[in-house]
């Protein structure tokens, strides 16, 4: 079976390759996608870092492939949909670069306290210049992290041994967990308020874009230093530009941007901003561990067929999955639409299965459903193999229940997730062979394909309710392509579950929200 490394990587993880039986290894990196395309034909599976582009043009010509791994976490370079329709098992290697990542928010934040690398500038340039790069002690001082994940959870741990006042927020991670943790669990604004520092160690998702913007800054302290080793964006660049050119900020240390690389960025003027090129993961340990990871997880698939590690396909056998497939997509469907649902620190999660599921052993369900809870917050941190594992950590109780009685459907899932502040509850099922629906969402039924650009809207049950949303979608030309009305069983309330052919702009949102008839409207992607 023949391997193509297409990106650069640890001389280590070649080596393993070339060492093992059965396999033959090829290094081909800096590929144009023309290039790749014209061989990928050849193999069987591919190595990738953050270079490579797979997308579904590369995987119509991979003829052969069965396994693509990343070393590292991040996939946003795989089209793992067009990958899983296709049979390809999409790997990653999540915990080889959190230590390095964490360690190096601290040494940002070290570095600009004490304006080491103007200092270095300076002396470099003949002056010595002791007034002007005078610094601050960070000992009890406050630091805030947003988001207390591995890296986070780390970050804060090190700042600890620094004698700082260490406080957390992170809205999917139950206060108990972070106090047990022996830290402060406070509300964002809060933590914008009492913060000296602020780090930021959360995925880049829909509602962490800009979660540092303009409002943000107004609330902080005068001189808050800002560090962001996360990802670019969440910080918003020109609302951190003006904060740092008013003096509310009173510096910046960025080893992520929203375009990568920043090109002439204004914020680069600023002495009291420090950068680095996306050095997270750029330790020679952690590039060690990566490789090795990668290349032990993918010689175990093509020597034994064992997945580890796959963010698209439990660990479980061929004929099993594609008896369950189906199940599995619903289940992952379901779990991301909950965790759009649900408000608060998620405590419990409860999967009941009642119905004729043929004898099938549905753990492996119940995992797609934990992954599709945790993917939304974690995105690609978690995968079929560790999704357990990130519940318990976080505080979340797993329950599984079967029942072979069901009155409406031959077979039926339902996701309950508990929160402190409710319970949210969405039950689906198969029609015919494999089309996932989802049939309730909380007292409402429905009867919806989980897929797309969705939105749910609460609404009076009285003449003219449903016109409006379709008068006010229509005027800003966007189309319904499907919409299902479910009645709630005892009240006066609609839900309308439609899919548009595009997102709906916040604009709109809130034009739909402030109908007269409607209660409330949530976005949804799936």
């Amino acid at each position: 079976m023949k391997v193509l490394i297409s990106d650069k990587l640890g001389d280590i993880g070649v080596r393993m390759f070339k060492e093992a039986e059965g396999i033959s290894v090829d290094v081909k990196t800096g590929m144009s996608p023309e290039e790749l395309k014209s061989v990928i034909g050849d193999y069987d599976a591919l190595v990738i870092r953050s270079a490579t582009k797979v997308t579904e043009e590369i995987l119509d010509a991979a003829k052969k492939l069965k396994v693509v791994g990343r070393a590292g976490i991040g996939l946003d370079n795989v089209d793992i949909p067009a990958a899983t329709k296709r049979g390809v098992i999409v790997m990653n290697t999540p915990g080889g670069n959190v230590v390095t990542t964490g360690e190096h928010a601290i040494a940002m934040l070290m570095a600009l306290t004490r304006n080491i690398p103007s200092g270095t500038a300076s002396l470099k340039a003949g002056k010595w210049d002791k007034k002007s790069l005078q610094g601050r002690e960070i000992f009890n001082k406050t630091l805030g992290v947003i988001g207390f994940g591995k890296v986070g959870a780390i970050v804060a741990d090190r700042a600890r041994g620094l004698r700082m006042n260490v406080i957390v927020f992170d809205p999917y991670v139950t206060p108990a967990l972070i106090e047990k943790a022996g830290f402060e669990s406070v509300p964002f604004d809060e933590l914008l308020q009492r913060s000296d520092y602020i780090t930021v160690h959360v995925p880049k998702l829909k509602n962490t874009i800009s979660l540092i913007n303009k409002a943000a800054f107004e609330k902080m302290k005068p001189g808050v230093m800002i560090i962001n080793c996360a990802r670019g964006g969440i910080v918003n660049e020109q609302d951190l530009y003006d904060a740092l050119k008013s003096g509310k900020v009173g510096g910046a240390a960025l080893d992520v941007f929203e375009n990568e690389p920043p090109g002439s960025s204004p914020l680069l003027e600023f002495s009291n901003l420090i950068c680095t090129p996306h050095l997270g993961a750029s330790t020679e340990e952690a590039q060690t561990n990566v490789a090795v990871a990668v290349a032990d997880q993918i010689i175990d698939y093509l020597q034994n067929g064992t997945i580890r590690n796959a963010v698209n396909v439990p660990s479980v056998t061929g004929e099993l999955l594609k008896k369950m497939s189906p199940y599995l997509t619903l289940a992952e469907s379901m779990g991301r639409l909950q965790a759009q649902l649900f408000k608060g620190p998620l405590k419990e999660v409860v999967v009941e299965y009642t119905g004729d599921f043929q004898g099938m052993d549905m753990a492996p369900v119940t995992t797609a459903a934990i992954k599709g809870i945790l993917a939304p917050i974690l995105q690609d941190d978690v995968n079929f193999v560790n999704a357990h594992i990130i519940a318990q950590e976080r505080g979340i109780k797993v329950t599984e229940t079967n029942s072979a009685e069901s009155e409406d459907f031959a077979n039926l899932v339902t996701i309950q997730a508990k929160t402190n502040k409710m319970t949210s509850t969405v039950s689906g099922t198969i029609f015919g062979k494999k089309d996932p629906r989802v049939v309730r969402i909380n007292r409402f039924r429905v009867e919806m394909s989980p897929r797309g650009h969705l939105a749910l809207i609460n609404n009076l049950d009285k003449p003219g309710a449903i016109g409006s949303i379709g008068t006010t979608l229509g005027k800003h030309n966007i189309n319904i392509a499907r919409m299902q009305v479910g009645q709630e069983e005892e009240g006066n309330h609609n839900i309308v579950f439609l899919r548009t052919d595009t997102p709906i702009p916040e604009n709109v949102l809130e034009e739909l929200r402030h109908l007269p008839m409607i209660k409330s409207v949530i976005p949804l992607e799936l």
